[in-house]
């Protein structure tokens, strides 16, 4: 039976995954502003800033450190390794392929979000939503515009394992949602852990920075925080199946930002893909209100 209830919180789950893609959006921004530095030491800056940050809000809001149990700690760590193995390929992926490139094979995410909730959860999609979904992709296509003739072959294979361990990370959060795991704890361990493993590397590669770049990285660290802590709460809200294609609304911001920011203004095919992007959107939150409607 329907209720209000599970309306709000797929409601909510929309907003909140579409605030994470405006503030990813900022944080890819900042981290090019950057220039060029290693990808460990990016890395460290955007899960050091986000640790700190979720260890003060755990702090004053005397949540515990400890997890609910055991199989919850399991999928923690299962959260923190393709989390952190998807931070780094997307990195490593943005600073070596063409930005296109990297893109739309990061942005292969949200299906695997689909495949790994369904293996975790056994939510299994309806056919419209897969259809819509891909429909999404499609969009994505125009605006990325990408060219698979890059001969880092090495790289594009890490971008597209950056796309397929973000979107297990996102089954994993969305399975520590439905088990009652606390949000805030989810964000932390994954930040802290992520810190931890990163940091004697950040010390063997590490390279001066000017006051500018640490600016950089350092905002970029506040907003992946921020945006961290609004993909955990979406996919505890909701399953990924009913909002991961909002994700895709990342591409529109990441098009705004480079007008505003590179003096960039997109091109006809990058505006077709807008429209396919915010239609597949629409019409999935259409389907799935009127659905809910029906069954209540």
């Amino acid at each position: 039976m329907y209720s209000g209830d599970i309306l709000n919180k797929k409601t909510k789950g929309i907003l909140l995954i579409i605030n994470s893609a405006f503030f990813f959006a900022l944080m890819n921004m900042f981290v090019k502003l950057a220039g060029d530095l290693p990808t460990f030491q990016k890395v460290f800056f955007r899960n050091a800033i986000a640790a700190v940050i979720a260890l003060i809000m755990l702090i004053k809001n005397n949540k515990s450190f400890k997890p609910k149990n055991r199989k919850t700690f399991l999928y923690m760590l299962l959260r923190t390794f393709f989390g952190f193995t998807g931070v780094v390929c997307n990195y490593y992926a943005l600073d070596r392929l063409v930005l296109s490139d990297a893109s739309i094979l990061n942005k292969l995410s949200p299906f695997f979000a689909i495949l790994f909730a369904y293996v975790f959860l056994k939510e299994k999609p309806k056919l419209y939503q897969w259809i819509l979904v891909a429909g999404a992709f499609v969009g994505a296509l125009f605006v990325i515009k990408p060219s698979f003739d890059n001969p880092e072959l090495f790289a594009s294979v890490c971008a597209f394992m950056g796309g397929l361990t973000a979107g297990a990370a996102y089954g994993c959060v969305r399975k520590l949602g439905v088990m009652g795991e606390e949000n805030l704890l989810i964000v932390f361990f994954f930040s802290a852990v992520s810190t931890l493993v990163s940091a004697p590397i950040t010390l063997i590669v590490f390279e001066p920075m000017s006051l500018f770049q640490l600016t950089m990285l350092l905002s970029a660290g506040v907003v992946a925080a921020i945006a961290q802590f609004s993909i955990t709460a979406a996919y505890t809200n909701a399953p990924p199946k009913e909002i991961s294609v909002y994700d895709f609304s990342q591409i529109i911001f990441a098009a705004a930002l480079s007008f505003i920011v590179f003096d960039q203004l997109p091109d006809l095919l990058s505006v077709i893909g807008y429209i396919i992007i915010v239609s597949m959107a629409i019409i999935n939150y259409l389907i799935t209100n009127k659905k809910a409607q029906v069954d209540s």
